[in-house]
């Protein structure tokens, strides 16, 4: 496993972030000129910057969420111990991999092209770097990968998506390992769009208070941006070779509403919860811990916490990171389902930050407040919801 977030990039230095019990949000002072911009608030990755073994040739393809992306695949291969093995390039290791957009500055310079007629801004590698599939055929291109590349651009559930997908080509025999997640970056017309459906968070002058998810004072979400990639492989192929396991996908499930672009739909939800459980053959009361999508929305909220009670009952200890990292889009999925690996590992789950006054409206469930808990568990479940009404849910086992 390997990631990139505005908490770190390691274990350690994310749960010293996640015990401190403060967020990643900020006042982004670098929309200002963004007068029509309502929210101002974003959780961004100040401190990345591309590795300098990093070659100038390799980094003309690639806009900041390819980086994102392979230096969490460049962590993850190194973690399983296989970032100078040659058999990931020899067509056994595949990649599923996704984003909600491909590099925005880059669609910039195209709009532009078309407004005024100059291509100025463009250059051989523009659309590369705009493409929807840039992070997967970026890292496939980055470490010689010739498996499968599956891209997985469905917003939100980009991550989660891309773990689901390829676990199934792995079950399927079509391959013997993948790398999976997905990657975001920061951009002020991701923000926007949330603008329009009046689902960010103003709380431009108190952002240590903001995201809410759950909560009754909640006033919307936080755009954030980072990475996160597991290498997955067969269980027999990795004790073969040795290798550390750190957790297993026993089950996924992923269906869509059908019904309204933006509006979340409880039903389908638990439906896919449901999926995710017989697929992991697993009964309800195995799930310790779930990590929440907890996007700090009304609709979201509501419904994912009502269907989530509705399969799992009131008992069932449930926390959200968003609050911590803002909304990460096409990452979130992966980054969630690496953290609720580490946090099975370790014990200790983090709870809901500004989670002050449970929603009434909210599902009952066991919501994580205060300092965390600490949980001895077999099984957790991550879940994740997109616009377009596509619905995702994964069961992972620990490791031993």
């Amino acid at each position: 496993m390997g990631g990139v977030t505005a908490f770190g990039s390691d274990w350690p230095a994310i749960q010293a972030r996640l015990r401190a019990g403060t967020n990643a949000v900020r006042y982004m002072t670098e929309w200002d000129d963004m007068t029509d911009l309502a929210t101002r608030l974003g959780a961004p990755i100040d401190d990345f910057a591309p590795p300098k073994h990093w070659s100038r040739k390799q980094l003309r393809s690639m806009g900041r969420v390819s980086q994102l992306a392979v230096r969490a695949s460049e962590l993850a291969l190194a973690d399983a111990g296989l970032l100078d093995d040659p058999s990931i390039r020899d067509g056994r290791m595949g990649i599923a991999c996704g984003s909600s957009v491909g590099s925005t500055p880059d669609i910039r310079h195209f709009v532009e092209m078309l407004q005024t007629g100059r291509s100025g801004g463009l250059n051989a590698n523009s659309y590369v770097r705009m493409m929807p599939h840039t992070a997967a055929a970026n890292v496939a291109i980055f470490f010689g990968l010739t498996g499968r590349l599956i891209p997985t651009s469905s917003a939100c559930t980009s991550g989660s998506q891309g773990i689901g997908y390829a676990c199934e080509a792995i079950r399927a025999g079509r391959q013997t390992l993948m790398l999976a997640g997905g990657g975001e970056e920061l951009c002020p017309s991701e923000a926007i769009a949330f603008d329009f459906l009046y689902a960010t968070s103003r709380r431009n002058d108190r952002p240590a208070t903001t995201p809410r998810p759950y909560d009754r004072d909640r006033d919307g979400l936080v755009v954030g941006e980072g990475a996160a990639m597991f290498v997955l492989e067969d269980l027999e192929h990795a004790r073969a070779r040795g290798a550390r396991v750190h957790a297993e996908v026993v089950g996924f499930g992923s269906n869509c509403d059908g019904a309204h672009v933006t509006r979340p739909m409880a039903g389908t939800m638990q439906r896919v919860m449901e999926l995710a459980l017989a697929d992991a053959s697993l009964p309800p009361g195995a799930i310790g811990y779930v990590n929440g999508h907890g996007t700090a929305t009304e609709h979201g909220d509501v419904a994912e916490t009502r269907a989530t009670a509705a399969v799992l009952g009131s008992r069932v200890p449930i926390s959200s990171q968003k609050s911590y990292l803002g909304h990460t889009l096409g990452a979130c999925g992966a980054i969630e389902a690496w953290l609720t690996v580490e946090m099975m590992r370790g014990g200790w789950h983090s709870p809901t930050l500004n989670l002050d006054s449970i929603d009434p409206a909210c599902g009952e469930l066991d919501y994580i407040l205060g300092d965390g808990r600490d949980l001895d568990i077999e099984f957790a479940m991550s879940n994740n919801f997109a616009f377009g009404g596509v619905n995702t849910s994964l069961v992972l086992r620990r490791g031993s």
